[in-house]
């Protein structure tokens, strides 16, 4: 590595990560506020972030586009759920015609930050292609999400190493792999298998689903009947602010239809899965998940692709574990034999925070995984700080902007008042009465994974993680921004 740049200019505001959440908090920035001068730190040689870095066919949308797409610039196309290169295009249109990507600074890796109480700034180590640089700022925002992109989840697979044939995890997809007439495994349940699934069936020899349970996935019109229709009458912008609204409150009542009436929610996805499957299929075994719908992420498949691949000869699901894999075989539990070509482990990601940089207080170790989200944006004893974090049970996009709206105003409010700092205190009188309660409320096994890397959330007001749009979007707008906070007074004033 090379030596260290003298420090850069100072800036207002560092965006890290040029993927959905750092478009969307660079064009609140300039908007909100024109004098400021902020870059984007983004690791890869493109914009687009998971949409860039996920090439396994198929990839899509597991949320509709209407929500998905950025407010400020609404989702035109027919297509409800859109596939990877779409959304890619999307992105880069957007930040092309906002001015965003001359702010953009490809090919930089943030490594460490650490804030300076004396400065009152953020020092960033950044990665230049091998060579180290120093970015400062006022005040940094997350925008990483919190996939780990260089390490998946490893699940237990007794004997994979001995497996002589391919083995492959999507998030590391070959571009030159040809698997044309190719029999293949894919091991998992969740969404990424769920894409894979249909599309790689139209070309391989044959294609097994191995689950240890079943998920829940959704069957949903590809494109939305009742846009086609009202764009005969009203302009295209007036019908997109219109499916933005209807995905948000369908979405949202579906939510907590499947929270208060689970047995009722559970038997509505079985009929819609039997709707869709072939004649007499085995829903009790292969579609019949052990937990309630929506405890995990529920998986959507537009158009039914998943259940019509299910029609062709080539494509089946075995559901149960594995007993070992030898060098041209998977045993399962029950003695079943099957013998691919490759086997595709979507078994899940690694979560972490902030990019994997590691972040210190005065050159001391910040451990986030021991510190109180504040309203899903800022950490305890964390200054002039925020993490971009969308939802896990609704479209990303409208929990990053929420957030982006409430760094906003936060912004708004130090300038206003000529302060240089913010930070989330809890006093220890307060966290010896405060209840731990988990970050997401899912049970999906990549987040049991990151328990003890993820903050923690009091499940109380202001100390929470991301809860639904419409409480964070009051919250955005006009919640007590001091509660919780403490602040430091500019030195020039």
């Amino acid at each position: 590595m090379g030596s260290i740049d003298r420090p850069s200019r100072l800036f207002d505001i560092l965006i890290v990560g040029a993927g959905i959440s750092g478009i969307d908090m660079a064009y609140r920035i300039k908007t909100e506020f024109p004098k400021y001068n902020y870059a984007i730190l983004e690791a890869r040689d493109a914009i687009g972030g998971t949409w860039d870095l996920f090439r396994y066919p198929g990839i899509r949308s597991d949320s509709d586009l209407h929500t998905f797409g950025f407010p400020w610039r609404p989702w035109l196309e027919d297509k409800s759920i859109a596939d990877g290169e779409s959304i890619r295009n999307y992105l880069n249109e957007c930040a092309e015609i906002e001015g965003i990507t001359s702010n953009i600074r490809y090919r930089h890796k943030v490594l460490a930050g650490n804030w300076s109480s004396i400065d009152q700034k953020w020092t960033l180590t950044v990665d230049i292609n091998g060579q180290k640089a120093q970015y400062n700022a006022r005040f940094v925002v997350m925008c990483t999400g919190y996939y780990n992109y260089k390490e998946p989840l490893k699940a237990v697979i007794p004997g994979l190493s001995d497996f002589k044939g391919l083995v492959i995890h999507p998030q590391f997809w070959p571009e030159d792999l040809d698997y044309t007439d190719k029999k293949i495994v894919i091991i998992g349940s969740g969404a990424t298998a769920v894409t894979l699934f249909p599309v790689l069936a139209k070309k391989a020899a044959h294609v097994t689903l191995l689950q240890r349970s079943p998920s829940y996935i959704l069957a949903t019109p590809g494109v939305d009947k009742s846009a086609k229709f009202l764009r005969r009458y009203l302009p295209v912008i007036v019908v997109a602010r219109l499916m933005r609204i209807k995905f948000l409150v369908l979405s949202f009542i579906f939510y907590w239809f499947c929270q208060f009436f689970p047995r009722t929610a559970r038997a509505l996805l079985r009929v819609n899965s039997r709707s869709y499957l072939p004649k007499d299929y085995s829903t009790e075994v292969h579609f019949n998940p052990k937990y309630n719908p929506w405890d995990q992420r529920l998986c959507v498949c537009p158009d039914g692709d998943f259940y019509r691949a299910l029609h062709q000869s080539n494509a089946d699901i075995v559901t149960d574990t594995i007993e070992t894999v030898k060098n041209d075989s998977i045993i399962t539990t029950s003695g079943k034999l099957l013998k691919p070509d490759i086997i595709i482990t979507a078994t899940g990601l690694n979560l972490q925070l902030a990019g994997g940089a590691t972040i210190t207080v005065e050159n001391e170790p910040f451990n986030a995984a021991s510190k109180f989200f504040w309203k899903g944006v800022m950490l305890q004893d964390l200054p002039n700080a925020a993490f971009l974090i969308g939802y896990t049970n609704a479209s990303w996009t409208l929990g990053a902007d929420s957030t982006a709206l409430l760094i906003c105003r936060l912004l708004r409010h130090m300038e206003k008042n000529k302060l240089s700092s913010a930070v989330p205190y809890l006093s220890s009188s307060e966290i010896s009465n405060v209840q731990i309660k988990p970050l997401f409320n899912l049970k999906s096994s990549y987040i049991e994974a990151a328990k003890d890397v993820l903050p923690k959330s009091a499940g109380r007001h202001p100390w929470h993680g991301k809860r639904n749009y419409f409480l964070d979007s009051w919250d955005a707008e006009f919640s007590d921004l001091q509660k919780g906070l403490t602040f430091v007074k500019s030195k020039s004033h």
